[in-house]
């Protein structure tokens, strides 16, 4: 199908929100289906992941966001979701890396409908025997935790790592990525979840309801910190005395969120030999691939807790803001 073939009139149903608040304000409606510019794709949607930055931009908080753009009085972007699979539907007059056809996963802007408009830089064909709820979850979690460990904390074979939170959706592709780099890996979760986590491949399980991994005696040359749920101090004294330290939970208080940890971290990195990365993912193709050749190896797979149809959006982002999902929260369409 070319461009002109997509015309103005044609409908998409979509999921939206006119206002900030909890899941409840969220809407299935119909609106005028998105027509591809020169350099742009339109996908026909069939699985688009939940992550919590959109439990972010629903509420409206920390409220810094809407400062930063999202929106002061309503929320500018209405339709969620960045991280999609898919089919591509249509193609511009300059894309010539997809086709028509192609099955595809990675990040877009409102994902959370049946069709939405991609740049083809931010996409890449997905492995013909992994389905579309799988690939769906892949973007932004995979994202974050393949350049958290390698790129941030250059992890190596031997390195022991902790994934605090490697139940999650982000954790449980830190696992899989740092068993692929040679590391030792010890996952923190709750009980119900040790299994999964030592399934994953994780050498060692530490259940928090039973221990704190910040008071035992084992050291730890990388610590991803995907809770926060312990004093950053705590966590140095279980780092190597050359070690790096992630937090990555973007939780925190209604206004500025972890904005206020996050400083002191940079500030406190300054006067330590213990490495502090704050950083934020970003979509890069290259990246991507590096996950699906993880994934077509069989190194990592992705790990799907709840899949939930286009009109029941609003109940799969209160499931994932309860805080106990395994692995990702997927919405079919």
């Amino acid at each position: 199908m070319i461009v002109d073939d997509v015309t103005a009139t044609a409908r998409m149903r979509a999921v939206a929100h006119e206002a900030y608040g909890p899941p409840a304000v969220l809407d299935l409606v119909e609106l005028p289906r998105p027509v591809p510019g020169d350099d742009e794709v339109l996908l026909r949607v069939r699985a688009a992941a939940a992550n919590f930055a959109d439990l972010c931009f629903l509420r409206g908080e920390p409220r810094i966001l809407r400062l930063a753009g999202a929106g002061l009085g309503k929320p500018k972007n209405q339709i969620l979701g960045t991280d999609v699979a898919g089919l591509v539907e249509a193609v511009g007059r300059n894309v010539t890396a997809l086709r028509v056809g192609d099955e595809v996963f990675g990040r877009c802007d409102g994902s959370f409908a049946e069709y939405v408009i991609a740049a083809p830089a931010d996409l890449v064909v997905k492995p013909a025997d992994l389905g579309f709820p799988q690939a769906a979850g892949v973007a932004m979690a995979g994202l974050t935790a393949l350049q958290a460990l390698r790129d941030q904390a250059g992890v190596m074979a031997g390195q022991r790592v902790l994934i605090n939170g490697a139940a999650g959706g982000i954790g449980t592709f830190a696992v899989q990525i740092a068993k692929a780099f040679g590391a030792e890996v010890t996952g923190v979760c709750s009980t119900p979840n040790v299994e999964l986590v030592r399934s994953l491949g994780a050498d060692h399980v530490i259940d928090y309801t039973q221990a704190d991994f910040t008071a035992g005696g084992r050291v730890y040359d990388v610590i991803l910190d995907n809770v926060e749920n312990h004093p950053l101090a705590a966590c140095r004294r279980v780092l190597a005395p050359t070690g790096t330290f992630i937090p990555n939970s973007g939780h925190g208080g209604r206004w500025i969120g972890s904005v206020g940890r996050l400083l002191k971290a940079v500030v406190l990195a300054r006067f330590t030999r213990q490495r502090i990365r704050v950083f934020m993912s970003s979509c890069r193709q290259a990246d991507l691939v590096v996950l699906r050749e993880l994934i077509s190896s069989g190194q990592v797979v992705p790990v799907v807790d709840r899949v939930y149809p286009l009109a029941e959006t609003a109940a799969a982002l209160a499931y994932l803001g309860e805080g106990h999902a395994r692995g990702k929260v997927v919405i079919t369409v």
